[in-house]
């Protein structure tokens, strides 16, 4: 009794993230056959005209196509339509999928309103910015057998899979000190990021720090205690204040201490499309251990005879392979490479897995035999979710915390009476 389905998916937001790695990934799956139509819901019609007219897209997807809510047709650019995506989720057959690509401020009102509809999710990272929303996301998803997947795509570059065999051996010892970088090109301030990562509802930290909180926590098993955040205030082009560089310091329970940086001005002249990297010391019996994953530089060099049109774009360039990238394998159009493939190919496979052997049940066997499949989901701790990530959560709202009170340090408490704190001295 295996499922078949191929789940129609509704994509919420038609900005960056969407075009440079959810919908080409979703292409290539609805390509193999394991999902059925798209739907892209977005604010306004301008980022779906963009992602029609995405000429990249269309060299690698000949054949393929999404149907657009608002109607690209008969809308006119500059009328918004905020709560547009209550309406087309409300229509969807039962568990399908929605991708929430959304601005962290948006990501719980949105995965709400998709399980109320009995829907499964993936949904960008963070999930929420708050860890009792995350809780109330995952009692919610559970009670209804419906699966909650959080896209943390660094989970699934291969270095991060080696590192985390590797320490759970005891190859590398224990983890002592560490930092870890992740700069975004001083481009993003004339883009979207002004409209939403706002000082009042992100930053730097929230927005990218989580990756290395979340990736050292699935190579350690440790969870972080304790976390300062500092960070400048400034104005985008558009006169709006944002956090756009932060430095924070994360004590974890065994005493071990990672510093982040992160920040929104990375030199568009650069080679590289950002400066990224996880450098950690540690430490056995008779000699330290070292893991460095210099994510900047993949060892590709390339020289343009033109420069291309796109943000950033330079003559010199050092590419990387490994994040997300189309390439010709053969056969129609263009095939997706990279852990930001596989990352959204292993969370539609989840929701196959929770999915497969249901048919002909009745709904509370059917029911009971989603929530098995979940928990063992939960269990493995691979993909991130609701359960076994929340501490990501506690980390943002402790995180957000320090910030906005000048970087004092904050503790972070687990079990029953899980949340955040002020460390007395």
């Amino acid at each position: 009794m295996t499922s078949n389905k191929n789940f129609d998916v509704t994509i919420v937001g038609g900005g960056m993230i969407t075009a440079m790695q959810i919908l080409p990934s979703l292409y290539h799956i609805q390509r193999l056959g394991k999902i059925g139509k798209i739907t892209i819901c977005g604010r306004s019609v301008s980022p779906l005209i963009k992602l029609r007219n995405d000429q990249n897209l269309k060299k690698a997807f000949p054949e393929s196509s999404f149907t657009c809510y608002p109607d690209i047709e008969r809308e006119p650019a500059d009328k918004k339509f905020p709560g547009l995506y209550k309406d087309v989720i409300s229509k969807m057959e039962p568990r399908n999928i929605v991708v929430i690509a959304l601005p962290d401020q948006t990501h719980y009102e949105a995965v709400v309103q998709a399980l109320n509809n009995d829907q499964h999710v993936i949904c960008v990272k963070p999930l929420t910015l708050k860890y009792m929303q995350t809780r109330e996301i995952e009692k919610l998803a559970y009670e209804k057998g419906l699966f909650v997947g959080v896209e943390y795509h660094k989970r699934f570059d291969d270095r991060v899979g080696i590192a985390r065999m590797k320490y759970r051996d005891g190859d590398l010892g224990e983890f002592r000190m560490g930092y870890a970088t992740l700069i975004e090109p001083w481009y993003y301030r004339d883009s979207n990021f002004p409209q939403w990562c706002t000082a009042e509802n992100s930053d730097m930290f929230t927005y990218i720090g989580c990756h290395y909180i979340d990736q050292v926590h699935l190579i350690t098993g440790l969870l972080p205690v304790r976390i300062s955040v500092y960070g400048t205030l400034e104005k985008y082009p558009n006169g709006n204040e944002g956090y756009l560089w932060t430095n924070a310091r994360v004590i974890w329970e065994n005493g071990a201490s990672l510093s982040i940086l992160n920040g929104m001005g990375y030199p568009n002249a650069a080679p590289g499309g950002n400066s990224q990297g996880l450098w950690m010391f540690t430490q056995g019996e008779q000699d330290g251990g070292l893991l460095c994953h210099d994510d900047q530089y993949r060892g590709l060099k390339h020289s343009y005879i033109a420069k291309g049109v796109e943000p950033g774009a330079s003559y010199y360039n050092e590419p990387s392979p490994d994040y997300f990238k189309l390439v010709d394998r053969g056969g129609e159009g263009l095939t997706p490479i990279g852990y930001g493939y596989r990352s959204i190919e292993a969370l539609v496979e989840a929701v196959h897995r929770v999915e497969d052997n249901v048919q002909g049940l009745s709904n509370p066997e059917s029911l009971a035999h989603r929530q098995v499949a979940i928990k063992a989901i939960d269990s493995e701790a691979l993909l991130a979710t609701p359960a076994n990530s929340s501490f990501n959560e506690l980390v943002i709202e402790a995180g957000r915390l320090s910030l906005l009170n000048e970087g004092r340090e904050v503790e972070i408490k687990y079990g029953e009476t899980a949340g955040v704190m002020f460390k007395k001295y």
